[in-house]
């Protein structure tokens, strides 16, 4: 298989670079019930993949509430002070994996550009990695208060990688990283090579059939060389059912 180019990496972040242990999805429920006086206002939530402002929508829908934009800062608020408190009790883990995969990456030549795709908002991407030191790993991103579609957010994150290297980058040397379906369909909004990983709560199967390039069981598995190289079967874990050239 030829030689791929990747010249910009954007990684998910909530189970593909760290598991919190639910310290996003518990200061949701605290805001409910402390700007809204509502018990268990986001059990009906479905948070995977999700965007943070998609969810504060529907939230607010949900309930009857006026979706306005002082309702909407209101709980954003709340949940950013409520999740920056919670990951101070419990920061979570790293996934497995994940530091000598990004080293890997920085290794590269040519070097790519290592980006967040993320549906949390900047400061609560900022909260939760730099819990983890990995803040300062990454150049450019886009974030969950750019747009509530997760497909305009990786047009929003592959455009400003464009204009932090300088010039037009082809989506197919654009590379995500993610750990549910919602991750390998914005990769494919733009036109982008999609690794799936297991790490997140979505079987390997679920995800097989949302059709990423390549699905592993976590980054352990892989080396950013196999995917340039076309190749991630050197990986035990790494599936080996060729689909359209690539391996899923």
């Amino acid at each position: 298989m030829p030689f791929l180019v990747m010249h910009v990496i954007l990684f998910d972040i909530d189970g593909t670079l760290i598991r919190t242990g639910g310290a996003g999805v518990k200061a949701f429920a605290r805001a409910s019930e402390l700007v809204f006086g509502i018990q268990g206002g986001t059990d009906h939530l479905n948070f995977h993949g999700r965007t943070d402002t998609s969810l504060i929508r529907e939230y607010l829908e949900f309930h009857g509430l006026e979706v306005s934009p002082s309702n909407r800062q209101r709980f954003l608020e709340a949940y950013l002070f409520l999740l920056a408190e919670q990951l101070g009790s419990h920061a979570g883990e790293t996934c497995p994996g994940v530091g000598s995969f990004l080293q890997a990456c920085r290794s590269l030549r040519p070097a790519p550009l290592i980006g967040l795709l993320t549906g949390n908002v900047r400061l609560g991407a900022e909260l939760k990695l730099r819990a983890h030191g990995l803040w300062e790993e990454f150049s450019i991103g886009g974030f969950g208060d750019d747009d509530e579609d997760r497909n305009v957010i990786a047009a929003i994150a592959h455009q400003r990688s464009e204009q932090a290297l300088g010039s037009r980058i082809p989506g197919d040397q654009v590379l995500v990283i993610g750990d549910t379906e919602r991750d390998v369909a914005c990769a494919r909004a733009i036109g982008a090579r999609c690794l799936a990983v297991a790490t997140g709560g979505i079987s390997e199967a679920d995800l097989a059939r949302s059709g990423p390039d390549w699905l592993v069981s976590s980054l352990e598995q892989v080396h950013p060389e196999d995917l340039c190289s076309g190749d991630a079967r050197r990986r035990p874990s790494a599936h080996k059912t060729v689909s359209q050239g690539f391996l899923v």
